[in-house]
């Protein structure tokens, strides 16, 4: 199969299940009522669902997805790894705790838009502390050798177990179990209850991230070849992983600022589609974002339809989903090895 051949199939795929996760639901509704509910304002009350509940839910799956996929295709392509994944550099960490924060102090309850913005801060810290202490242990180091890809890991890991071990604190010191049960749901990652205001919020942020990993491509393309070929060919190293960190920071931060940490999607994409579109980022960027949009949206559909009435949650399913795909790839490199 071609690669435009690939994308078209992937974007038929995604509008399928775009449609599918609009007429999805506990309403009790035929599609043909649903449909006009949804392009015809009649003021019911399945308007107000197919328009302010079914229809946001379903734009930010295929956002959260785009930018999960997007961003591992990234991520993987500059450490060229494919076991690396987005929540790598600790920006996925640092966002969760900024939400977590927002639910612990009761920020989450007095505005709509307190719960993302706050996450958007913590994945601002994120990136200001990766590049730091990145920047400071690849100083020398990112033009000879891997350097600078070992300090964007060692920096990645510092942050996230740190951001780690801070949300467990707050778990730990939360003031009553509602409290603490309600952070470890929004840990769990949903797209659940969401509204436009999530959608708008998250949609500029994540805007960026794709421009700035759309822009990297080239560059990644050349970085296949190895540093020093990449340095020859005229490819700033040190510009493209500010590029990469701010683009993933920007698309992962975001996605988690407004659905909870979704896993998995980052890993698993690139890896099911880099062979079909022969290993050139260039190419597996686009895929996996059409690929990452089509998975987080079919998992949410089947989130609503395996246990509707107790609320699975959607990093819950991707977990079971990408566990034995993550696995079945470190079988393979380890029988390729």
């Amino acid at each position: 199969m071609s690669n435009r051949a690939l994308l078209a199939a992937l974007a038929l795929l995604c509008a399928v299940l775009f449609a599918a996760s609009v007429l999805t639901g506990p309403a009790d509704a035929g599609i043909r009522d649903s449909l006009v509910a949804l392009f015809h304002d009649d003021g019911g009350p399945l308007t107000l669902v197919m328009r302010e509940i079914r229809l946001p839910r379903a734009v930010l799956g295929l956002m959260a997805g785009a930018s999960l996929g997007l961003a591992g295709a990234a991520i993987q392509g500059f450490l060229r790894n494919p076991l690396a994944e987005p929540g790598l550099i600790g920006v996925s960490a640092s966002a969760a705790l900024g939400a977590v924060l927002a639910i612990h102090t009761g920020l989450a309850a007095t505005a709509v838009l307190a719960l993302p913005l706050s996450g958007l801060a913590g994945a601002l810290v994120a990136v200001a502390l990766i590049l730091g202490i990145a920047g400071g242990a690849g100083q020398g180091g990112l033009e000879h050798g891997r350097g600078g890809s070992f300090g964007l890991i060692l920096a990645g890991v510092a942050v996230s177990a740190f951001a780690g071990a801070l949300t467990s604190l707050v778990l730990n010191l939360s003031p009553n179990p509602f409290a603490a049960s309600e952070i470890v749901f929004w840990l769990m990652g949903s797209l659940a209850d969401r509204s436009w205001a999530e959608v708008w919020t998250a949609l500029p942020v994540m805007a960026a991230g794709w421009a700035l990993l759309v822009f990297a491509a080239r560059d990644l393309d050349a970085l296949t070849l190895g540093e020093e070929a990449a340095s020859s060919l005229g490819v700033n190293l040190s510009r493209l992983r500010l590029t990469i960190v701010l683009g993933v920071a920007a698309a992962v931060g975001a996605t988690t600022a407004v659905a909870g940490a979704i896993g998995f999607v980052g890993l698993v994409v690139p890896h099911l589609l880099r062979s079909a579109v022969g290993g050139l980022p260039s190419r597996l960027l686009p895929a996996s974002a059409l690929g990452g949009a089509a998975l987080v949206l079919a998992a949410d559909i089947a989130v609503r339809l395996i246990l509707p009435e107790r609320d699975l949650k959607l990093g819950v399913m991707m977990a079971l989903v990408g566990t034995p795909v993550f696995l079945h790839l470190i079988h393979r490199i380890r029988r390729g090895a």
